[in-house]
């Protein structure tokens, strides 16, 4: 028998580095609700009460980038200075550029908008073909912002991480060995009511009871209190949860992030027809888990390389597999596009509790190959 434990974390729509990748997302999301064809990369940046927006935008949108910052925040619930931020007098810097006409130049051609290299996975461990690890991280997270925004429990406050260790026997996870969720919370409750509150109110209702038992371990906020939070409590940064974003670090990923950037950055259009292609691969039967990787260079239509692995889960070849993939697929920046509706404001229904594994985005529809 082969027994393994692995683990993988997720965080709230509050984490200061979420906050800054929904900011950026909101933006992208604003300019392609009036321009389809914009050209967005924008970083934010989070820190006390700053946020400092930059990057590079080609569109012919008019967007008024200070009111979209100030909105968000609002959104997701900071409006108190003193523990995390407040969307009514946080300070906003926009720095921001056109397109440099060097990478333009590739672009306009159809040409991937960078080099690099991208990956996609799926395994056969849940209904929507995600690792099992951070399939139950996002639904904690999840289930946290929930509790918080219906008032089912009153004194959490936007900030907040998950994780979970997962017992696999034979590759199958068998039960889950520790959860832990730090939650921010105001200060005027204790740790045992915080506890209860995130064992009734989330772990209960999201964790299914045949994979907790009595040495299952569960710990919340092992320092003790988590009053101060948000970019008071930590800066955020655009692209710093790339592992959150993707699968948990169960497989690999590719260099860039995803959050601010439009569907010519193959970083990230890339990575979501890799995961299309994956999961319809372990959907049609062909293997029980699968990753593939391809790489780009920048103002190049096709991919320099295409790479897939089954782990030994499939009767066919990686060699038959990848033709099947060329056979069924474009993989050039303008059809990945063109095939996903990628030019369409849907980003920021990606950007918090991971961009895979949501039924309602393009690259998680089952086809038949």
């Amino acid at each position: 028998m082969n027994k393994y434990y692995f683990t993988s974390e997720s965080v709230t729509e509050g984490h200061p580095d979420k906050l800054c990748d929904t900011i950026s997302d909101e933006v992208l999301d604003a300019c392609l609700k009036q321009d389809k064809n914009a050209r967005v990369a924008i970083e934010t940046f989070a820190s006390n009460n700053n946020i400092t927006i930059a990057g590079q935008l080609s569109t012919t949108a008019n967007i008024n980038v200070e009111e979209i910052v100030r909105e968000t925040i609002k959104k997701i619930g900071y409006d108190n200075s003193k523990i995390d931020m407040d969307y009514r007098t946080c300070n906003i810097t926009i720095d921001i550029e056109k397109q440099s006409p060097d990478i333009a130049m590739g672009v306009d051609v159809g040409g991937a908008g960078d080099q690099g290299i991208m990956f996609g996975y799926a395994c056969n461990e849940t209904e929507n073909y995600m690792p099992y690890a951070i399939n139950m991280a996002h639904k904690l997270s999840q289930r946290l912002t929930y509790v918080r925004k219906e008032g089912i429990v009153p004194f959490f406050r936007p900030d907040g991480k998950t994780q979970v260790t997962v017992e696999y026997e034979n590759d199958t996870p068998k039960r889950i060995e520790t959860i832990l969720v730090s939650i921010q919370h105001i200060d005027t409750v204790t740790l045992e009511e915080v506890r209860s509150a995130v064992i009734e109110n989330v772990i209960k209702p999201v964790i299914p009871n045949n994979m907790i038992d009595k040495n299952t371990k569960i710990y919340v906020n092992p320092t003790g209190r988590f009053v101060i939070g948000g970019p008071l409590g930590d800066t955020g940064l655009t692209g710093r949860k790339i592992i959150v974003d993707t699968y948990g670090g169960y497989a690999r990923h590719g260099g860039g992030c995803f959050s601010g950037k439009d569907a010519s950055k193959v970083d990230r259009s890339a990575a979501y027809m890799l995961r299309h292609i994956a999961k319809n691969i372990v959907a049609n039967g062909y293997a029980k888990k699968c990753e593939i990787q391809v790489s780009y260079a920048i103002g190049m239509k096709e991919p320099l390389s295409i790479y897939v692995n089954t782990f030994g889960t499939s009767k066919k070849s990686e060699e038959e597999l990848v033709e099947l993939i060329k056979n069924n697929f474009d993989l050039t920046p303008q059809g990945i596009i063109e095939y996903l509706g990628l030019m369409n404001p849907i980003y920021t229904n990606t950007t918090n509790y991971g961009h895979f594994g949501k039924e309602s985005l393009p690259w998680e529809k089952i086809i038949k190959l």
